[in-house]
């Protein structure tokens, strides 16, 4: 199975921003769309977003007004942009593939990255 990749992360002020992307997994059987998770040491990992095949998305609360999913499917790869971004933003941020149905988001689990560090300073 194909793992998907992420790239994109980095140290930014508190205001700046950032786009991660995720490349891949590509047409996979059961699959339908690209979820992007954080992480901060102690804590669970949290949803922050997802976008299906068909464009559909569904953004956690705490980043809807700030955070953007977009897909470019001639590319097979997914971009999460991060606006206005704070210190408590601060995470390791993972791509997966799984499926979205109406608002919810089912992560597939064998389709975890390997993360990628988005840290902001105050």
């Amino acid at each position: 199975q194909v793992r998907p990749v992420e790239s994109g992360g980095g140290s930014v002020q508190a205001g700046g921003s950032l786009r991660l992307s995720c490349a891949g997994p590509g047409r996979t059987l059961g699959i339908n769309a690209i979820g992007w998770y954080r992480q901060v040491p102690g804590k669970q990992r949290e949803f922050v977003a997802a976008i299906s095949n068909a464009g559909n998305t569904k953004y956690s609360d705490s980043v809807k007004d700030r955070f953007a999913i977009s897909r470019d499917n001639a590319n097979n790869t997914v971009y999460l942009q991060l606006n206005m971004l704070k210190p408590e933003d601060t995470a390791v941020f993972y791509c997966n593939a799984g499926y979205l149905r109406g608002f919810t988001y089912s992560p597939g689990e064998a389709f975890w990255g390997q993360g990628t560090q988005v840290t902001v300073s105050s």
